[in-house]
């Protein structure tokens, strides 16, 4: 049994797929596997099944992932502070931001960034909130809509950030817009138009009609916050999106305020490793404000 077999174990185990563990940990798949036949081999006893396209653990396996995970936490931390003693001559920095941060936020942060430290390699990945949550283990920082909402790996350090409002925006000419500032109720007597499963956004929305007991007429669910403004262009219905999202449209669409209060939320940062962050994620979050 070895470090890196225990490391592979864990990676498998997050991914619940060879393949997929295989390419965050940058090896071919038969290396994977080679590997965890190894590590069985050391115990004496399956730690996995094989199951559809990927792998369940079985009751060996849950009691030896413990372990590994904690392997693999301490072997990062290893890599930060090696990262952080390197100094920002070079390096990469590894962004994930949810949908709202990662088109309205960050070109300006990492245009900064890059004015500042320009042989430092920026590369970004995005997604909506639950996925960039899900994807911790492959960048340095992310910046996320609201909190994060689900277990986070060991180690991950939470930051509120910015305030963000929800608006409803509906077309050029709606009946609505008689009065800036509208209620739920008025609002649901209209088709909505809500992003995706896991997006920020629409759990938010989906929470406050709760709240206020209002039923909802879905006519449209679409991913991204472009497909959601082409949607109320279109006619679909009323749309939610953050105030900044609308903030360079043409006239075509308008706001409405959400009343009798404002729905009003924090962007959060993630560091994975927090103990042990690299000099450019920290200078990086500096430059966030925080």
């Amino acid at each position: 049994m070895t470090p890196e077999q225990l490391i592979t174990f864990a990676t498998v185990a997050e991914h619940g797929n060879i393949s997929h563990a295989a390419q965050a940990l940058h090896l071919s798949q038969p290396a994977v596997s080679g590997q965890l036949k190894l590590l069985q081999e050391a115990f004496g006893e399956p730690l996995y099944q094989r199951a559809g396209r990927g792998v369940r653990l079985t009751a060996a396996g849950e009691q030896l992932l413990a372990h590994a995970e904690r392997l693999r936490e301490t072997f990062r931390q290893a890599q930060a502070l090696r990262e952080a003693m390197r100094g920002l001559e070079r390096g990469t920095l590894r962004i994930g931001a949810s949908t709202t941060p990662a088109s309205y936020l960050l070109p300006y942060l990492i245009a900064d960034f890059h004015a500042r430290y320009p042989d430092i390699l920026v590369t970004t990945s995005h997604g909506n909130t639950a996925e960039i949550v899900a994807s911790l283990g492959n960048v340095d920082i992310a910046l996320i809509e609201g909190p994060p909402g689900q277990e986070l790996p060991l180690g991950t350090g939470v930051t509120p950030w910015r305030e963000d409002e929800i608006v409803a925006i509906v077309p050029s000419g709606h009946p609505l817009l008689d009065n800036q500032h509208q209620t739920l109720e008025a609002l649901g007597n209209y088709p909505l138009v809500l992003r995706e499963s896991g997006s920020g956004v629409r759990q938010i929305i989906e929470r406050a009609f709760a709240r206020r007991g209002v039923a909802m007429r879905v006519s449209l669910e679409i991913a991204g916050v472009e497909g959601v403004k082409e949607a109320v262009r279109a006619g679909m219905g009323i749309g939610f999106v953050s105030a900044m999202s609308i903030r360079h449209e043409d006239g075509a669409l308008r706001r409405l305020h959400i009343a009798p209060e404002p729905l009003v939320r924090h962007f959060s940062i993630l560091l994975p490793h927090a103990a042990t962050p690299s000099r450019a994620a920290a200078r990086f979050i500096e430059l966030c404000g925080v």
